[in-house]
């Protein structure tokens, strides 16, 4: 495989490294959230849209999942946010003259943040077979193009629909409903690539994939073990409930291969103390864990607390699990010493932490993709499991598991079934809508580009997201949909799927969170669901960008009206999101009385009979203790295990700017964070430039090229570096067991100087 230069319309020759912060937020967060606000949009746009964000009559932030408190903020938002926001609600606008001015080829070398800071995209544009352009396309022939491509093919399973986490509840429903009334259960989403791991591993054991926590049960637990997580960063808003904790007398445990300063102190703007004075401490404990030393950790401290009587709530295991006696059996001893090895942490701290556990009243393990995107990610997450369930954190309150979602409706999405299988709800929808629901298990991701790259499938189909961006094997993930015949992106802003067409390819814009949506019945409504399943509604105010846009439930809509006909209720539908939610609200367990719920302040809470009644929807209806084999990443000499991460200057694969100040990195990104010793033994030297070549048993080279290397105080053995530029470093093949989600955070790479 060739080597793969690097996209850039500024290089990072300006880098500037600085040592790392050891406090977030404060008057620095304040700065440069309202900042890029004002860059996008102005003084007045920027005061009136800002203080709509996750305010009841508003509209849900378009960025993390985390959800709103019970009394909120006037400014209910962070820095993140603000910078999310203001990337939607820019005044930069993308129409056909800038696609006229800047053919693929050339956009193509542009950098993500380059293609991302151009504005709002305007008109329906179609690159034509064997053009180098977009060119503007009408509304009713972009329809009827896709509708003769999906009527053409063989069968509905050469054709792939994928959704981005941002998608709404009425549209996801309608995108599923289509999908499958068209014949095909390929639904891969955004789900596949970060807590598939989480969902499998807690329906095996508690019977439902979500969390079992609210805000008030974080705010309220005597102890938070925040593994695999950098809120600061990713959930900034998750802070404030930390520091609330902190103020009722928690304690917190951080375990990570990296120090985030979100973790170490936290600076609350929206408090006198955050602004002029030190701030709050967070974490009592940092367990700076290998990558891939989190299963050994977990097994370790079922070993210290299985074995004690006085430890074990044996009510709660002997009424509502099942299994125990054989994990404590299993527990009974550990090898110590592969223990330590694995975790690079001794047995002291360890112990430490254990009894923190033991005596803990109410305690909460949250965490995130540094724990989902191992390949044994999905045992890591049972054995945090076994650990909660032998001290009886289920169902009580300040007390249970938190996977901490990244995309603000990811989890919504999946609740109305946006899933590769089939929801147990699927007999309803076919009865409801007097269809014939496939039974076939779809493509996930990762199955998606292989069928993609195999000519299994030829029309690929993203209701939001940067598809290219955001998966593994980028180069095969590129030439995958290059194969197809048609791809269609239904977008707000440009990215860099776009530049990786189909022999066809189209661009339909939508409308953002923040935008009305003005249909037959009037302004609409949407939806979502946090990472604490509450559900609550969503009202864009601000004047679309053009009035070209369409909502994702009319462009689904329509385009099912034009390649399946008016047996279904789709103009209806468009016209009016409550017969959309009033369907909902028949077919989907929990959404009764939908839409008057959601005229409830803060919406509500979909049942969890874990948290709710300690119920487990289980084949023996008790929770479940399992037995995972201990074992750690190998990492031959001379070689580094590399995770992927966020810089704080952007959200998932959009990027805000070069900056990532809490680490230390300014004006750059092309950067790989490597321990000083390990730095010595390798003869690399800090600030030298390398390339990261990733190795896996397929053999071939992937490589990333032209990285500053930067010495850095993470754990020995482990590089971090950004995505989406490392994403190239990630094999295809290479995924979680029993998730299929891709290894993005162990990855076998050696560091060679740049030619």
């Amino acid at each position: 495989m060739a080597s793969r230069a690097p996209r850039s319309d500024r290089g990072d020759e300006q880098l500037v490294v600085s040592p790392p912060k050891r406090a977030a937020a404060g008057v620095g967060g304040i700065a440069h959230g309202l900042s890029a606000a004002l860059r996008q949009m102005g003084v007045a746009r920027s005061t009136r849209t800002l203080l709509a964000v996750n305010q009841d009559g508003g509209f849900d932030c378009p960025g993390c999942a985390w959800p709103e408190p019970g009394h909120k903020h006037t400014a209910e938002f962070c820095e993140n946010g603000a910078k999310a926001v203001a990337e939607e609600a820019t005044l930069r606008r993308v129409g056909p003259e800038f696609f006229a001015a800047h053919p693929i080829s050339q956009l193509a070398t542009r950098s993500d943040h380059w293609l991302g800071q151009q504005g709002r995209l305007t008109h329906p544009m179609v690159r034509r077979p064997g053009s180098d352009s977009y060119e503007p396309i009408e509304w009713d022939a972009a329809y009827a193009l896709i509708a003769e491509q999906l009527r053409g093919l063989a069968s509905p399973d050469e054709a792939i629909f994928y959704t981005s986490g941002r998608t709404s509840n009425e549209a996801a429903f309608c995108y599923q409903l289509f999908a499958r009334a068209f014949g095909t259960n390929n639904m891969p989403d955004c789900s596949n690539m970060c807590h598939e791991s989480s969902g499998t591993a807690l329906t095996e054991t508690i019977g439902v994939g979500k969390g079992s926590v609210s805000i008030d049960d974080v705010e309220h637990a005597d102890l938070l073990v925040i593994v695999g997580q950098n809120p600061g960063t990713n959930h900034p808003r998750m802070l404030t409930a930390l520091e609330h904790a902190k103020h009722n007398g928690a304690r917190i445990i951080a375990i990570n291969p990296l120090p985030e300063a979100g973790l170490i102190t936290f600076r609350n703007p929206q408090r006198p103390s955050g602004i002029v004075g030190s701030g709050t401490p967070l974490a009592d404990q940092f367990l700076q864990v290998k990558l891939g030393g989190d299963l050994a950790l977990f097994a370790a401290f079922g070993t210290l607390l299985a074995g004690r009587d006085e430890v074990v709530d044996r009510d709660f295991v002997d009424r509502y699990t099942e299994g125990f006696d054989d994990y404590r059996a299993a527990r009974r001893e550990v090898d110590w010493a592969q223990v330590t090895a694995a975790t690079g942490l001794s047995r002291d701290e360890i112990e430490r932490a254990a009894e923190a556990l033991a005596s803990a009243k109410r305690s909460i393990v949250c965490w995130a993709m540094g724990i989902t995107q191992h390949t044994e990610a999905v045992a890591t997450i049972r054995e945090i499991v076994n650990v909660q369930l032998l001290r009886g954190m289920i169902g009580k309150p300040g007390a249970g598991l938190c996977p901490v979602r990244g995309h603000s409706n990811v989890q919504g999405d999946r609740t109305m079934g946006i899933w590769e299988k089939l929801p147990a709800w699927a007999p309803k929808l076919a009865d409801q809508f007097g269809i014939e629901v496939p039974q076939r298990v779809g493509y996930d991701t990762v199955e998606a580009i292989r069928a993609m790259r195999d000519g299994k499938a030829s029309v690929f189909m993203a209701l939001g997201g940067n598809f290219a961006s955001a998966t593994p094997d980028t180069e095969v993930t590129e030439q995958a949909l290059r194969n197809c015949a048609l791809t269609v992106h239904v977008s707000t802003k440009l990215n860099r799927s776009h530049l990786v067409p189909g022999a066809i390819s189209l661009i339909l814009p939508t409308l953002g969170r923040t935008d009305s949506d003005i249909q037959i019945g009037g302004r609409q409504r949407v939806s979502v669901e946090d990472s604490m399943s509450c559900v609550h509604a969503s009202t864009g105010r601000l004047t679309p960008a053009s009035d070209q846009l369409r909502s994702e439930v009319a462009i689904i809509c329509q385009l099912a009206r034009a390649v399946l006909g008016d047996d279904l209720p789709w103009r209806d539908f468009t016209d009016d999101y409550r017969i959309i939610r009033a369907r909902i609200a028949a077919i989907v367990p929990g959404f009764e009385d939908f839409e008057d719920r959601l005229d409830q302040p803060g919406g509500f809470v979909l049942p969890h009979p874990p948290r709710d009644s300690r119920t487990f929807n289980t084949p023996s209806g008790k929770a479940r203790f399992t037995v995972n084999e201990i074992s750690a990443p190998t990492v031959p000499a001379g070689r580094l295990l590399l995770q992927t991460v966020r810089s704080h200057d952007q959200y998932n694969t959009t990027i805000y700017g070069r900056d990532d100040r809490y680490r230390g990195i300014h004006d750059g990104r092309r950067v790989v964070f490597v321990h000083p010793d390990d730095l010595a033994e390798l003869g690399v030297t800090d600030a030298s430039t390398v390339d990261i070549v990733s190795e896996w048993t397929d053999g071939v080279g992937r490589r990333a090229p032209g990285f500053r290397v930067v010495a850095y105080p993470t754990a020995r053995g482990c590089a971090a570096a950004y995505f989406p530029e490392t994403n190239v470093l990630v094999p295809l093949d290479s995924t979680a067991k029993g998730s299929n989600t891709p290894t993005s955070k162990a990855i076998v790479v050696r560091l060679e100087p740049t030619a």
